[in-house]
């Protein structure tokens, strides 16, 4: 049974795109063996918690294991393999509201305990959910992300740029709107930036449990249409990741695999996920920042470096390896009982 709460979302972030995949091609890996469970889209949020704690594993009582892949399963259950994408907001709960916080600070240790096995999204992560929650390492398996055959150099910039008036080149970010995301930090990206008659937009929205920077210096998109992303990624000229907190950071392979140069924090998952194919910088190093994305934006001898070094990299990560990883896990956990 597959737990795809998340995935009955309209707005599509990491989490609610790897319940999709995931929901979308895990039953065509292994007919018979998965059953999806969708709530409506009413129970997609809040309302949802109840539907996952009660309905979901009364519904699945005759399966022998849940598969929940957005950091959430139901609290009594045994059954569980825990998709488990990072320990953010026990690390760092100054970038999440206090009720948020204090509600994952109670229910994680106790879920990732509890289930059969815990899954994982980069070696990041799990050497994190080591650490934090004292989950022994043989107890994880690291199931990295995929990315999506839309996402290539031909998709189509032009209804992104009229959907959103993109009239001059420009720098994208992309990610939920919170401050780990480091928005901040470019300032003088954007002022460089902007000297050489390049833009620098952000997509993503914010989320009512996250702490977000008050005024990043970045134009705000708001949430682009999934439709869209294709284009936006395609017409960038380079994607900046300054995050400061990442389990993966699956905007960066998804810019690589649209031939866009990248340039990304040096920490957490970021470097394990983008290699060398990316520009690697220091996040709080401002300066530093700036120069590299205005590199990766306007030298060309630079971006014919990165730029096929990102699509070969991309080309590594596929949602179907995703969902064989996680079937394997998965197959072997059914075969041990």
């Amino acid at each position: 049974m597959i737990d795809a709460r998340a995935a009955a979302r309209s707005e599509v972030g990491g989490v609610e795109r790897v319940t999709r995949e995931l929901a979308d091609w895990l039953p065509r890996l292994a007919p018979g063996r998965y059953r999806v469970m969708r709530p409506p889209a009413f129970l997609a949020h809040k309302a949802g918690h109840a539907w996952e704690q009660a309905v979901l594993p009364w519904s699945a009582r005759k399966a022998e294991l849940i598969l929940c892949p957005a950091n959430l399963a139901p609290v009594a259950s045994r059954r569980t393999v825990l998709l488990l994408h990072d320990v953010v907001a026990l690390r760092h709960p100054e970038w999440y509201g206090r009720l948020y916080a204090g509600y994952q600070r109670a229910l994680l240790p106790l879920l990732a305990r509890r289930a059969r096995l815990v899954l994982t999204v980069s070696e990041f992560s799990r050497r994190e959910i080591v650490d934090v929650l004292g989950i022994p390492e043989e107890r994880i398996r690291v199931v990295p992300n995929g990315v999506d055959e839309r996402f290539r150099p031909d998709a189509d910039p032009e209804p992104a740029r009229a959907a959103h008036a993109l009239a001059r080149p420009y720098v994208l970010a992309v990610g939920t709107r919170i401050a780990r995301k480091n928005l901040d930090a470019l300032g003088p990206t954007r002022a460089a930036l902007d000297r050489a008659g390049i833009d620098l937009v952000a997509a993503g929205s914010p989320r009512d449990y996250m702490r977000d920077s008050p005024d990043p210096p970045v134009r705000s998109l708001g949430y682009v249409a999934d439709e869209h992303l294709p284009g936006l990624y395609a017409g960038a000229r380079a994607l900046v990741m300054p995050s400061l907190y990442e389990g993966f950071g699956l905007p960066c392979l998804e810019a690589m695999a649209s031939g866009v140069p990248v340039v990304a924090a040096d920490r957490t998952a970021l470097p394990e996920v983008c290699g060398d194919a990316a520009l690697l910088v220091d996040p709080d190093d401002q300066e530093a920042l700036a120069a590299a994305v205005v590199a990766a934006a306007t030298d060309e001898g630079l971006r014919e470096r990165l730029r096929p070094a990102g699509l070969e990299r991309a080309a590594r990560f596929t949602w179907r390896a995703t969902a064989e990883a996680a079937d394997g896990a998965i197959a072997g956990l059914l075969r041990a009982r």
